[in-house]
C-alpha cells in the first residue's frame, strides 16, 4: 500500500496545475488518470485564454488565473503553441452594442483594456467579418493555447519537483484517506483531490456535475485570413431551444493557420457521436459572421463533453462529509482559463491561508449540507 500527502484524481489541465501547485508548497502529490496528461476534457476543448464576466465571481477567478497564465506562457509559450490573437466579440444590434459597453467598463475596472468598436472599426482590423455588423468589443490580452500539451508539462514538471503519476488505470473507489484503483492496487493519504471533470460522480455520487455536450471543427490551413478570435456576443448567453441546444459563433485562429469552430452546448445527450445536424448549425453560425468559411475545407470535426454544474459555477473546496476529499471540477468551458487560478484557490483553502479571492461561490457546500456528523 502506497502513502502520500495528496493524491489528485484527473491529468486534465486543472488536475495536473493543482498537483504541481501542491506539491511545490511541500506536499507529497500523486497525480492518477485512467488514461494520459491532457486527455477527455482537455484535449476536446478550444483553449482560450479569455476573461469572462456573467458574474463577479466568474471575472475574479479569471482574473486570478489569467495573471498567474502570464507567468506560465512568458516561460512556456512556445510548448503551449501561445497566439496573443485577442478577441473580438461581435455585436449585430444596438442591445448587443450596448451590452459590449458594459463589458468594457467592468474589464476596465479590472485593469483588463478592452476597447469598444464602432461597425467600421470591426471591418477595418477583420475584414473577414460580414458587412452591417453594428459594431463591438475587443480584448487585445486574451489569447489561445493548446491545453494538452500544458498538461503534459506540468505533469512532467511534478515529477521532476519529486511528485508521482499513476496513469492508465481507473480509480474505482474513493474513501475519506483512500482509494482502489482497477489495477487492485491501494492507495492512501491525508488529502484526496478529485478534479476528474465529468467522472466527478462516478466517485462522488452527491456531487451534481453532468456533462453538456459541445462539437467543434477545424478547417484545412488559411494563414493570414483571420487576427482575432471572433465570438458572438451571445456566446455563454444563448438560450436553448426545444432541443436543449444552444449556439453562438467561436472562431479561433491557430498557430497553424486553421481555424478552430465553436461553439455550442447541448444538455441531456450522453453520446460523443458527432451529429451531423448540429455540427450544420455551429457551420452555420460561423458563416453568419464569417461568410468566407463557407468556402473553406473543414478537415475533422468532433465532440466534448464539458463538465457542468447547476448554476454555471466551478465547484473548489472540501467535501462537506468527506472532510479530507477535496473538489476542483465543473469548470465547464472555462476550465483552461481557470485552471492555474482554480489550484491557487484550492491550495489556499487546503492550506488554511487567507483566500486569494472568496472562495463561498464555488463552495461544495452549496449542494450539499454537511450532517452534524461530518468527517473532521
Amino acid at each position: 500500500m502506497n502513502s502520500f500527502d495528496v493524491i489528485v484524481i484527473g491529468a486534465g489541465i486543472i488536475g495536473a496545475a493543482c498537483a504541481v501547485e501542491l506539491q511545490a508548497l511541500g506536499r507529497k502529490v500523486l497525480l492518477v488518470d485512467a488514461l494520459h496528461p491532457g486527455a477527455g476534457v482537455t484535449a476536446a476543448g478550444m483553449g482560450h485564454l479569455v476573461a469572462l464576466d456573467e458574474t463577479d465571481d466568474e471575472l475574479d477567478l479569471c482574473m486570478l488565473s489569467l495573471a498567474r497564465w502570464d507567468a506560465y506562457l512568458s516561460r512556456k509559450g512556445g510548448l503551449a503553441e501561445h497566439a496573443q490573437c485577442g478577441t473580438l466579440w461581435v455585436a449585430e444590434d444596438e442591445a448587443q452594442m450596448a451590452q459590449a459597453a458594459r463589458r468594457v467598463h467592468r474589464l476596465a475596472q479590472r485593469g483588463w483594456s478592452a476597447s469598444l468598436l464602432s461597425g467600421a472599426e470591426l471591418a477595418r482590423i477583420e475584414p473577414s467579418l460580414r458587412k452591417g455588423l453594428a459594431g463591438g468589443l475587443r480584448v487585445e490580452r486574451d489569447s489561445a493555447v493548446y491545453p494538452p500539451a500544458v498538461a503534459r508539462e506540468l505533469a512532467a514538471r511534478l515529477v521532476a519537483q519529486g511528485g508521482a503519476t499513476r496513469f492508465g488505470t481507473q480509480v474505482l473507489r474513493i474513501g475519506a484517506h483512500d482509494m482502489q484503483l482497477a489495477s487492485g492496487e491501494r492507495l492512501t493519504a491525508a488529502d484526496i483531490v478529485v478534479a476528474a471533470g465529468t467522472g466527478v460522480t462516478s466517485l462522488l455520487p452527491d456531487i451534481p456535475v453532468f456533462p453538456r455536450k459541445g462539437h467543434l471543427a477545424i478547417t484545412d490551413r488559411y494563414p493570414g485570413r483571420l487576427a482575432h478570435q471572433v465570438v458572438s456576443m451571445g456566446y455563454g448567453q444563448t438560450e436553448a431551444g426545444s432541443d436543449a441546444l444552444a449556439v453562438a459563433a467561436n472562431v479561433q485562429p491557430r498557430a497553424t493557420g486553421q481555424w478552430l469552430i465553436g461553439s455550442c452546448r447541448q444538455d441531456g445527450v450522453a453520446h460523443a457521436e458527432v451529429d451531423p445536424r448540429v455540427l450544420a448549425q455551429l457551420l452555420r453560425s460561423a458563416i453568419a459572421l464569417l461568410p468566407c468559411l463557407a468556402g473553406m475545407t473543414i478537415i475533422r470535426s468532433w465532440t466534448g463533453m464539458r463538465p457542468a454544474t447547476r448554476d454555471g459555477r466551478p465547484i473548489i473546496g472540501r467535501h462537506p462529509v468527506l472532510g479530507h476529499v477535496w473538489l476542483a471540477a465543473g469548470h465547464e468551458g472555462l476550465g483552461v482559463t481557470t485552471a492555474f487560478g482554480t489550484a491557487q484557490l484550492l491550495a489556499d483553502l487546503m492550506l488554511g491561508r487567507p483566500a486569494s479571492i472568496d472562495p463561498t461561490p464555488y463552495s461544495p457546500s452549496r449542494f450539499i449540507h454537511a450532517p452534524a456528523h461530518a468527517q473532521a
